[in-house]
């Protein structure tokens, strides 16, 4: 089950984050006084809201006050990066101990800030070696330029959700591994109904939920910034190449406009009422926590998952994916930050805290030891996510210094791809490079 309010586009993560404050006051991880064995009470303000996911953070609480009595933790869900940023810029008793959040993109700047605390030091301390413990690719998306500010709190892995059913019907007989399959296997289950679709094969467009330009980039396997630093949109053929690929499957699908039409009678993301499992679309590219929203839906066909096709030239790599994920850090304004530690360690590090949270909320594990745990609840489905997790082509956007505004550039620049605007797309990436080169210079 996905996490209630979060955020699934860079462009809504990003209306969440304020500008922090660059002179963030507090202890260092270097600098921690406080006596992690003294009676202390931590506040931890985390975005779960959902009574079920409310319920397993409780839970994980209870585990933890009972291993480490002296610490008691006050926990307030339903905050947003938002909320977070401004409680940080105040300071003192209004600033929480420990913040657990929805948003990668925002991990930049809590590093770069000073908002959080380098982590590394209390790793040190305790002897974890974070290479060990978490996948590489999530450890890339909780730090910024070698300061650990944040580390991984469970997982979310990328991938296709399809309906079996409807493949049956059409005589196909399994999921797309290429992109020209994939592009064959959308215009087969698509059934058009007047100027309008009884259903589409996949809803192709930038706008369709998780159809981000950043998920279906990641099957190119792209660098964003060269080693120089600069956005690299331009320079790596990936991006021209992704954008062409989803503009032709647009047009091959009806068109933008026919097919934004059909979309905008779409139901919530989160509700019952999403397309897929009405049976609008047969294909749908989601996370792990989509086959089993179906089910609870109660939908009246077979569900698949696999991983997301890749270009036809790197066949060899399929089962990549785009991989987020929850973070966890501790408040560089704490004057509790030695006992706030043991909470994030415990949370992000401890095998049984991890598979527990991940059994109850329906994400991916975030260690390596909890993926391999043989109490992780694993079910066909979830095992594709699993897998796509652990691949090691599997990537995801870098953390920059403006957290992921250079996200939103290039997701309005696809935008304007797609809907026939822009006549020539290297001229556009480079002057989409331009753009996002500035924005970071300003936020340095």
């Amino acid at each position: 089950m996905p996490r209630t309010g979060r955020l699934t586009t860079a462009a809504a993560a990003l209306a969440a984050i304020s500008v922090l404050a660059t002179a963030c006051t507090g202890q260092s991880g270097t600098a921690a006084a406080d006596d992690p064995k003294a009676d202390v009470t931590l506040t931890f303000w985390h975005g779960w809201s959902a009574p079920a996911e409310v319920k397993a953070i409780e839970e994980n609480i209870a585990r933890f006050e009972k291993a480490h009595p002296n610490i008691k933790v006050k926990a307030t869900g339903n905050m947003t990066d938002d909320k977070v940023n401004q409680a940080l810029r105040a300071g003192g008793d209004k600033a929480p101990d420990v913040v657990s959040s929805f948003t990668t993109d925002s991990v930049g700047k809590f590093c770069n800030s000073g908002a959080f605390v380098d982590l590394n030091p209390f790793l040190t301390k305790s002897g974890v070696d974070k290479a060990k413990v978490f996948p590489k690719t999530l450890l890339g998306y909780t730090q910024f330029k070698g300061n650990q500010c944040t580390l991984p709190l469970l997982n979310d892995a990328y991938g296709l959700v399809y309906n079996k059913t409807a493949f049956a019907a059409a005589g196909i007989t399994e999921a797309p591994r290429t992109w020209s399959e994939f592009t064959e296997v959308a215009r087969k289950l698509t059934k058009p109904s007047g100027d309008s679709y009884e259903q589409v094969g996949l809803m192709p467009t930038f706008h369709g939920y998780e159809t981000t330009p950043m998920r279906l980039a990641a099957q190119w396997s792209p660098t964003y910034f060269g080693p120089d630093g600069k956005s690299n949109l331009a320079g790596d053929p990936a991006f021209a190449k992704m954008l062409t690929a989803q503009k032709g499957l647009v047009a091959d699908l009806g068109g933008y406009e026919k097919l934004e039409k059909f979309r905008a009678g779409f139901g919530d993301e989160w509700s019952a009422e999403h397309p897929f499992h009405r049976g609008q679309v047969a294909m749908q590219i989601d996370g792990e926590w989509r086959a089993a929203m179906a089910k609870e839906a109660g939908v009246p066909f077979e569900i698949g998952t696999a991983p997301l096709p890749v270009p036809d030239d790197q066949l060899a790599d399929y089962g990549k994916g785009y991989v987020s994920g929850t973070i966890m850090g501790i408040s560089a304004a704490s004057r509790k930050q030695n006992a706030a530690w043991e909470l994030v360690r415990y949370m992000t590090t401890d095998t049984a805290a991890v598979v527990a949270f991940s059994n109850a909320i329906h994400n991916v594990p975030s260690t390596l030891a909890a993926l391999d745990s043989p109490d992780l609840r694993v079910t066909p489905e979830f095992k594709t996510f699993i897998d796509i997790a652990r691949h090691p082509k599997s990537n995801t956007t870098p953390a920059q210094a403006d957290g992921g505004t250079y996200q939103l550039t290039f997701q309005d620049f696809a935008y304007a791809v797609e809907k026939g605007a822009v006549p020539d797309i290297p001229a556009g990436l480079a002057a989409t490079d331009r753009q996002i080169d500035t924005d970071i210079a300003k936020a340095q």
